[in-house]
């Protein structure tokens, strides 16, 4: 009989739910030190606050577990408690997730379905947030379709640190970081969960951010992989929800609200894409209908941050590179991102 591995542990204990919450003990970091020997198993958590039943159930359920696997005869788990001063109702398993050094805030830009202009929002919302005197980063994780090299106009790879990290190339006085950068041409992602996973790992913790005032998280469409992975590998400060007025579009947006709710993650607003258009003449065509974004938010209980009609200018600014916040601020198409990026730094603040 081969001999468990901790890998093989962890993988088990991903059974174990966080009381209260979908997700699982490991994800939220609890893991501390593993030991086998002679088909026994010692694992050490770390619980944060001084939740006794928490504790206990976590515990119970970690030994059932660990004892079902095969070759194990004996299973030892200690439940340590941080900062034991706390009341035993403010256990909270996020704060077993540490934040990445030097970054403020982390803010994931998520969407239902494809081809609602969350990219292009991301890219705005960065620049403009910038402009407003904040630090900023943006992240790809869009690993199959990155777009936010062109985008940003930079096709640049990064350089690697004296501390063996990837410096993130900017531009537009933001910090970015993309598969596309680590790409040869139209070359493919062909590629299982688990290498999105440790790529997105990576891309948080193996690349030197440098002090940012936030930290914005271009998801891909769905919520799938990416979406986990980056939930499970740093505590979230909120999610930004982009949609189009259609019904087509709202309804996966609950979807992706529900997932941000399933893993503890909160709304902080949504956004309605390609909300109307102006014609040369002045008159106003609602090619994909209006108004659902703000109506779908108030069934959600979730804040509105505004509407960003369909310009030509934006997607100009996109195939360009020069995002149109940055191009054209004081137009009307440039201080419709001005104003939703004040809107969702009221929210963080």
């Amino acid at each position: 009989m081969s001999k468990i591995t901790e890998e093989d542990i962890k993988t088990a204990l991903t059974a174990v739910k966080y009381p209260g919450y979908s997700r699982d003990i490991v994800s939220f970091g609890m893991i501390k030190r593993i030991a086998t020997s002679n088909g026994a198993v010692s694992v050490t958590m770390q619980l944060a606050g001084g939740n006794a039943q928490i504790a206990q159930q976590i515990k119970a359920e970690s030994e059932q577990v660990l004892r079902a696997l095969p070759g194990v005869e004996k299973a030892y788990v200690a439940v340590e408690h941080q900062g034991t001063s706390a009341s035993p109702g403010a256990s909270s398993p996020w704060a077993q997730q540490n934040k990445v050094p030097g970054i403020r805030r982390v803010v994931a830009v998520a969407s239902g379905k494809g081809g609602v202009g969350k990219s292009t929002l991301s890219v705005n919302l960065a620049c403009a947030l910038n402009q407003l005197g904040a630090r900023v980063g943006l992240l790809d994780c869009d690993i199959y379709g990155p777009s936010i090299p062109l985008m940003m106009g930079i096709q640049q790879r990064p350089t690697i640190s004296e501390q063996q990290k990837m410096v993130p190339p900017s531009n537009h006085g933001v910090k970015l970081m993309s598969m596309g950068f680590l790409l040869d041409g139209d070359q493919p992602v062909i590629w299982r969960g688990p290498m999105i996973m440790k790529t997105i790992q990576q891309f948080i913790g193996a690349v030197e951010w440098g002090e940012l005032d936030f930290l914005l998280v271009d998801l891909p469409p769905g919520t799938g992989d990416a979406q986990l992975s980056l939930c499970q590998t740093v505590p979230l400060d909120g999610g930004v929800i982009v949609t189009t007025p259609q019904e087509a579009s709202l309804g996966v947006v609950r979807k992706g609200i529900a997932m941000f709710q399933k893993v503890n993650v909160p709304i902080l607003g949504l956004i309605e894409n390609m909300s109307y258009f102006i014609t040369p003449s002045c008159e106003r065509v609602e090619i994909f209908g209006h108004g659902g974004g703000r109506a779908e938010a108030q069934r959600q209980n979730v804040p509105f941050l505004g509407e960003v009609p369909l310009y030509t200018a934006i997607r100009e600014g996109g195939d360009r590179g020069v995002p149109v916040v940055v191009s054209a601020a004081k137009a009307p198409e440039g201080e419709v991102f001005l104003k939703i990026a004040e809107a969702l730094r009221r929210r963080l603040t």
